[in-house]
Parts: C-alpha cells; sequence; structure tokens
C-alpha cells in the first residue's frame, strides 16, 4: 500500500507546472519551476541561445561560452 502512495505523489509533482505563485513560493519545486520559467522567457525575449538570464532572485546568470 505505502508504494502506491509514493507513485500517487511522484504523479502528482510530476504533473505540476509553473503558476505565477512559484516565484512567492519557498519549497524546492517552485522555485525550480521559477527558475526555469525565469530562464526560458529571457532566453525568447534575448532571442539567442546564449543569453544572460536572471534567476528567480533577479541575479544575471551567463551562460559558458565554450
Amino acid at each position: 500500500m505505502e508504494k502506491k502512495s509514493t507513485n500517487n505523489k511522484s504523479a502528482e509533482i510530476a504533473g505540476r507546472v509553473f503558476d505565477t505563485s512559484d516565484y512567492q513560493k519557498g519549497d524546492a519545486l517552485s522555485s525550480g519551476l521559477a527558475t526555469t520559467h525565469e530562464q526560458v522567457s529571457d532566453t525568447y525575449m534575448e532571442g539567442e541561445v546564449g543569453a544572460v538570464s536572471d534567476d528567480a532572485n533577479g541575479q544575471d546568470t551567463a551562460k559558458d561560452e565554450k
């Protein structure tokens, strides 16, 4: 029975999508979704692969050029 409960919790987490309230939440999942959303949004607006992005806290994060 415990395995089924774990599977249901995993499915709930896996089905979670970004919500604007994730910027104010402090848990790891919300922070990760907010950071990913910010990176995608910034990269889309910059229009290039090597763009500098802001993280969820507003700090610039530069991509390493190779």
